[in-house]
């Protein structure tokens, strides 16, 4: 289980759909195309882990685990909140989470970043070795014994332009 029951969900999204195949909740998803106009239903707008890089667009924390089941057979566990893969997912915007998917040693007060060597992992700066910093929020505590963290979640994040403008291609 990579995201605990403890959190506070302010602002969420369900607006996008998940076909990357399976994967566990409580990681950083990324844009991976994009509908047109602003339809809830508009199949192109899709979500997904992905490893940092400077075209990345960060849209939240995933909520729900998206599972690959033959629905012939079997059915989804509405108590595990199972989403089945190309399903819509809930993705948290604004709030926070205590989740175990995170590279390297946070501490509190320290920004949260996309980490550029693990797709859905949540970094450090000290993690994010090729300097692609997408920041979506701030570490609220360390790692437990058991690897969990509290991360607030903002999304979307402030935009520097002064940072933007002088940044490297």
């Amino acid at each position: 289980m990579a995201l605990k029951a403890d959190r506070h969900e302010l602002d969420t999204d369900i607006s996008f759909f998940y076909n990357e195949g399976t994967a566990e909740r409580g990681g950083v998803v990324v844009l991976d195309t994009v509908g047109s106009g602003a339809a809830m239903d508009q199949a192109g707008a899709k979500v997904k882990y992905a490893v940092a890089t400077n075209a990345l667009f960060p849209v939240g924390i995933l909520l729900n685990d998206v599972v690959n089941l033959d629905l012939t057979r079997q059915h989804i566990n509405w108590h595990k909140d199972e989403v089945q893969k190309g399903g819509k997912v809930t993705v948290l915007k604004k709030g926070w989470v205590v989740t175990n998917l995170i590279a390297g040693t946070p501490a509190a007060g320290l920004g949260a970043f996309v980490d550029d060597g693990t797709a859905g992992y949540i970094a450090t700066a000290a993690e994010v070795a090729d300097g692609k910093y997408i920041q979506i929020g701030r570490f609220m505590s360390t790692k437990d014994e058991d690897g969990y963290a509290k991360v607030e979640v903002n999304l979307p994040m402030p935009v520097d332009n002064d940072a933007a403008a002088s940044a490297p291609e």
